[in-house]
């Protein structure tokens, strides 16, 4: 028998966990499960699911991240689609998870159904699931904006997951109610809503971009956006704390490729959060034949801090904001704080690629 490393004994042993807890939670829902039985279920000590799980909730995200980046990609997703098309495909797809009149004790159902009680349970929770949706809404409104140039869409974004949460909120306590198709009607339309969405040439408050020269030698890292490992190049990158997860934006809008680094005090809960909620919208998008942004932009999540160490930043929290300008395989600028990604974004350099 071929002896396992420590690495890989603990990585072999993880998957068990996740894999008895998935089955847990599926049967019994999130409240009703417990640990000692995911541990008999995986063949494994309760010690062992604490090793690589800090807690139950923890777990549960983690299931549930892992389930949202394994869904199947579209095979052919649908040829050069409009605006609306993007967004009413978006919205089907959507809705097409919702547990029908006859779900609500199906396996999926009691699976995922303690998700968003679980996030309202504290502010550790509530407040980066916040930013993290608007997150969602900047990733769905550029894609929109592909399809529709000329005016920023990220509010017609909010309206449209507004819309969807909701739906999925009423699905989970009233199943059957609504019409699903009346949903992705509603949200194609909301196109067509004058909503005021500017955005200043400039952030309110910014910070002053100081020009080094410094290594950059980073980890390859995962794409969320595409689930693809990726080698972090030339252009923008922002290193960002899960309460400052959306001011990437500030980079993209000044037409720089971005490499965003999501960072968190709390990695062994909140990372697997940060992907669970990517990973879900990313399945929408893909379903939808939503165009990649244009600057290229790619979002990992940093669990280690070993991506956030080659940019410079040794210690992490969820207030973090760093951006850094990579130029010729090395850092020629940084800033820090409030509007630091606008800064690094709009100084001086010629690289505008965040490549790999």
């Amino acid at each position: 028998m071929v002896r396992l490393s420590r690495a890989e004994t603990q990585e072999r042993n993880r998957a068990k966990v996740l894999a008895a807890a998935r089955d847990e939670f599926a049967g019994r829902g999130f409240r009703d499960t417990k640990v000692d039985v995911i541990a008999e279920r995986a063949e494994l000590t309760r010690g062992a699911v604490y090793s690589n799980f800090p807690g139950k909730r923890a777990l549960y995200f983690a299931v549930l991240a892992d389930l949202a980046e394994r869904a199947p990609r579209p095979a052919t997703p649908p040829p050069d689609p409009g605006a609306a098309d993007v967004l009413a495909a978006f919205a089907r797809a959507w809705v097409a998870r919702l547990p029908l009149a006859t779900d609500s004790e199906s396996e999926e159902a009691r699976l995922t159904r303690d998700l968003l009680p679980e996030i309202l349970a504290d502010e550790h929770t509530r407040r980066p699931f916040a930013q993290l949706m608007r997150v969602n809404a900047i990733l769905l409104g550029l894609a929109l904006e592909r399809r529709r140039p000329g005016r920023r869409l990220v509010r017609v974004a909010e309206a449209a997951l507004t819309t969807l949460h909701g739906a999925s909120q009423l699905a989970a306590a009233a199943p059957g109610f609504g019409e699903p198709f009346h949903i992705v009607t509603a949200c194609a339309a909301l196109l067509e809503l004058d909503l005021d969405d500017d955005w200043p040439a400039t952030p309110p408050i910014t910070s002053q971009a100081r020009p080094v020269a410094e290594p950059w030698r980073p980890p390859e890292a995962t794409d969320l956006l595409t689930g693809r490992p990726f080698a972090p190049g030339d252009g923008v990158i922002t290193v960002l704390g899960l309460h400052r997860a959306s001011a990437f934006e500030e980079a993209v809008r000044a037409g720089a490729d971005v490499t965003t680094v999501l960072v968190t005090s709390d990695p062994g809960e909140l990372a697997p959060l940060a992907r669970l909620a990517i990973a879900d919208l990313r399945t929408c998008l893909d379903q939808a034949g939503a165009p990649d942004p244009r600057p290229r932009l790619r979002i990992a999540v940093d669990p280690t801090g070993e991506l956030a160490a080659a940019a410079g930043v040794t210690a992490v929290s969820d207030a973090t904001e760093t951006a850094v300008r990579v130029e010729g395989g090395r850092i020629v600028a940084r800033a820090e704080g409030y509007g630091a990604c606008h800064a690094v974004a709009v100084g001086p350099g010629p690289g505008r690629s965040s490549g790999g």
